[in-house]
């Protein structure tokens, strides 16, 4: 990092003050946020409509001023049971957990690439300095390096709050992309607690859709924190793990490289009651798309994967009800996440029909080599006439 990124700290730190002396002022006793673009370095946003909802039912909600500024008036605790929505025409919607009070939130532009994601950080008053880190072959990028092959860091903030935002305009095949936090403000330090205790959250974005995100875990040690990684075939693989590391050369050591190379996935154990209830909610998802409910197919099919996250029939369902609504490139990644899960007897039907779903998605955006290779992937995983078309279809478009 450079010195003027913290050549004077006393006066980053006043500024900080100031603005949100300014939010507590706003209104008393209830919860203001202030919202800014992901993209755009301190660019305000006006005209958001931020709700806070507890137990599923919406307690109170704003619009936000010139200043990005929304104060919410309401009586019940910003609490872990409440739940913050903010919507604005253009940008996909964020929905994040409480407590909400005096934090700073971005807004992601929608995205209509099909292989595109947008990471976004959000943080508290400390540490000042929080860097990201997506890192792939023969890129990494960062503050130091903004511009990868198809990603940029987008905003750098060094005072704060965030957002950090870099955005993977495509990603590639067959490579893997991890993406890491480390508290720069806390460097030199690998027993630091301050990453674990600054609120930090990471939103992911694909199309129009926040499709994860993730919270730092709490009391840990470390200055590190390795959040997902994507894998070769586009499945989100989850860290969410802190250690401490010592590098001062910008985590291009040996250090982070074992954060890159490492294997150990975050796996989750669902109980019997919670599968129940997952494939209860499935069966009514697919009442609902055959009914032509597509809104209310894709929330019921969340739904089931929020009960049982293993549940390879509902994301298959939920990228096609995607589809079908038009939201490709979250059908894709859903039907990827499919692929991914897939077990059992039914395995190659599910990984055959998720590869056909990407590869017409492909084929309809003209993107034909890609295409190909998934009618390949197809036609790999179990016979069938409409894959050898569409394998025909697009090598006479040139694809090889």
């Amino acid at each position: 990092m450079n010195q003027s990124r913290l050549s004077n700290p006393f006066k980053i730190k006043t500024g900080v003050l100031l603005l949100f002396g300014t939010l507590s002022g706003y209104a008393q006793g209830g919860v203001d946020v202030q919202i800014l673009s992901a993209t755009v370095k301190d660019q305000k946003i006006a005209d958001a409509t931020a709700i806070l909802q507890k137990n599923g039912e919406q307690s109170v909600s704003s619009v936000s001023n010139a200043q990005g500024q929304v104060s919410l008036n309401t009586t019940y605790a910003d609490d872990a049971s409440a739940l913050l929505i903010i919507k604005k025409a253009g940008y996909s919607d964020l929905v994040v957990k409480c407590p909400c009070n005096g934090t700073t939130y971005a807004l992601s532009p929608v995205m209509n690439n099909l292989d595109g994601m947008r990471i976004v950080l959000n943080w508290g008053a400390e540490p000042l300095d929080l860097d990201s880190h997506t890192v792939y072959p023969n890129n990494h990028v960062y503050f130091s390096s903004m511009s990868g092959a198809d990603a940029q860091l987008d905003v750098d903030d060094t005072t704060s709050f965030g957002p950090e935002t870099i955005t993977i305009s495509r990603k590639h095949d067959g490579e893997r992309y991890v993406y890491a936090v480390h508290n720069y403000s806390d460097g030199k330090n690998p027993t630091s607690t301050t990453l674990s205790k600054s609120s930090a959250k990471v939103f992911v974005y694909v199309g129009q859709t926040l499709i994860r995100t993730y919270y730092v875990p709490t009391d840990k040690v470390g200055n590190l924190w390795t959040v997902f990684a994507v894998t070769e075939e586009g499945e989100f693989q989850d860290f969410n793990t802190i250690k401490g590391v010592t590098s001062e050369e910008r985590l291009q050591t040996s250090e982070f490289q074992g954060v890159i190379d490492q294997s150990t996935v975050q796996t989750v154990n669902y109980s019997a009651a919670s599968q129940d209830s997952a494939k209860a909610l499935n069966t009514q998802g697919e009442a609902a798309y055959h009914a032509g409910k597509l809104d209310d197919a894709i929330r019921l099919y969340q739904s089931a994967i929020e009960q049982n996250g293993n549940y390879d029939q509902a994301y298959s369902n939920l990228g096609l009800a995607f589809q079908k609504a038009g939201r490709v490139a979250e059908a894709m990644w859903a039907n990827r996440k499919a692929i991914a899960l897939a077990d059992g007897t039914t395995a190659p039907v599910v990984r055959a029909s998720s590869h056909f779903n990407n590869a017409k998605i492909y084929e309809a955006a003209g993107q034909w080599q890609d295409a190909l290779r998934e009618y390949q992937y197809a036609k790999s995983e179990k016979a069938n006439p409409a894959y050898d078309k569409g394998i025909q279809r697009m090598q006479a478009k040139g694809a090889k």
